[in-house]
C-alpha cells in the first residue's frame, strides 16, 4: 500500500504508477487488501475520495491522483488512561511500538487491573489527542520484557493483524537458559496445549495447536546458555515451554522447572529485543530493536565472571 499520513479522520496519499489503471474496488480490495466489508461500506458512505470527490467501485485509477479514506473516526479507548512511564522505540501515524517492563502486565484480565501497559497507551493516546481505541497486535507474559507493537488506527489494526497471522511480522527474542546448549541452532516443532494439572501451566500435547520456534545460541557460560529465538508461532508461553521441553528452562522460570536466581527475583530471563515488519502503509522494511534492560545485562556480567 502506498505511504499515507493522517489528518483528523481521514489518511491522505498520492497513488502512483503501481496503482493506476485499476478500479478503485480492485485497488482496495484486491491490491491494498481491505475486508469486503470495509472497502464497501467505505464506497457507500462517500469515504473515500479522489480529488476531493466521492469515488466509485469502478472508477479508474490514474497515476497522481490525491485520496483520501476515512478510517480514523474516533473512538473510546476502552479503559481509564493512566500516565505511565510509557517508553516508546518507534511511533508513525499509524503503528506505535513500545518497551514493556518485566512485572507489568500488558492488558487487564481481571477487574482489579487498573495499572497495565494498556492503560499507559491509553494515557499516552489521552496526551496526544489521539482518540482511537487502544490495540495491541501481539501479547507479552507480564514478567517478560520487551517490545509490544500497536496499531493507532482501526485499518492499522486490521491489516497489522493479518499480516501477524501470516506470519509477516518476526518476532526476535533474548533468553538465558539453565545449562549449556550443544546445537548451536534448530527449530522446536511441537504442540502445545493446557497443562490440565495447573491452571496458568502449558505443556507440550499432542492434542494441543502447533507451535514452532526457532533459535540460535548466541554465548555459552559455565551453567547457562544465551539464545536468539524467533516465533514462527505465537502460542502462550512458548518459548517458555519449547526451551523446557528441550530440558533448557530460562533461568528464574519457576513455573517451567527452573531454579529461583537471586538477580532476576521474580521474573524468568526472556526479553523481546527486535520487531521486523514490512510496513502497510508504504511497504517499507521497519527494524526496532530494545537492548536488554537493566537486571539481563545485571545476570549477563554475573554468568561472564563464574
Amino acid at each position: 500500500m502506498i505511504s499515507m499520513n493522517r489528518k483528523g479522520e481521514w489518511l491522505l496519499g498520492t497513488l502512483g504508477e503501481q496503482e493506476a489503471a485499476l478500479s478503485f474496488g480492485d485497488l482496495l480490495r484486491k491490491k491494498w487488501g481491505f475486508p469486503k466489508k470495509t472497502a464497501h461500506l467505505l464506497f457507500q458512505n462517500k469515504e473515500i475520495l479522489v480529488d476531493d470527490q466521492p469515488a466509485t467501485q469502478v472508477q479508474k485509477t490514474v497515476s497522481g491522483q490525491l485520496i483520501a479514506l476515512r478510517v480514523c473516526m474516533e473512538e473510546e479507548w476502552g479503559l481509564e488512561p493512566v500516565k505511565g512511564p510509557l517508553v516508546i522505540a518507534y511511533e508513525d501515524d499509524h503503528v506505535l511500538i513500545v518497551n514493556k517492563p518485566a512485572g507489568l502486565l500488558l492488558h487487564p484480565t481481571e477487574p482489579i487491573h487498573q495499572e497495565t501497559l494498556d492503560h499507559w497507551v491509553a494515557g499516552y493516546f489521552k496526551e496526544k489527542n489521539i482518540k482511537n481505541k487502544v490495540r495491541h497486535i501481539h501479547r507479552l507474559d507480564q514478567d517478560t520484557s520487551g517490545l509490544v507493537m500497536y496499531a493507532k488506527h482501526p485499518l492499522a489494526g486490521a491489516m497489522l493483524t493479518e499480516r501477524l497471522e501470516r506470519r509477516d511480522i518476526s518476532r526476535q527474542y533474548i533468553a538465558f537458559v539453565e545449562g549449556i546448549m550443544q546445537d548451536e541452532q534448530g527449530k522446536v516443532d511441537a504442540s502445545i496445549g493446557k497443562d490440565r494439572h495447573h491452571a496458568t501451566r502449558r505443556r507440550v500435547s499432542p492434542q494441543g495447536d502447533r507451535a514452532v520456534t526457532h533459535f540460535n545460541v548466541i554465548e555459552r557460560y559455565h551453567d547457562a546458555t544465551q539464545v536468539s529465538c524467533r516465533l514462527e508461532t505465537g502460542r502462550t508461553h512458548q518459548i517458555r515451554v519449547h526451551l523446557s521441553y528441550m530440558g533448557h528452562p530460562l533461568l528464574g522460570d519457576v513455573l517451567y522447572g527452573a531454579r529461583k536466581n537471586q538477580v532476576l527475583r521474580n521474573r524468568q530471563a526472556l526479553h523481546a529485543a527486535s520487531l521486523q515488519f514490512i510496513h502497510p502503509f508504504g511497504e517499507q522494511r521497519v527494524e526496532v530493536s530494545a537492548k536488554l534492560p537493566q537486571d539481563l545485562q545485571e545476570l549477563k556480567e554475573r554468568l561472564l565472571l563464574k
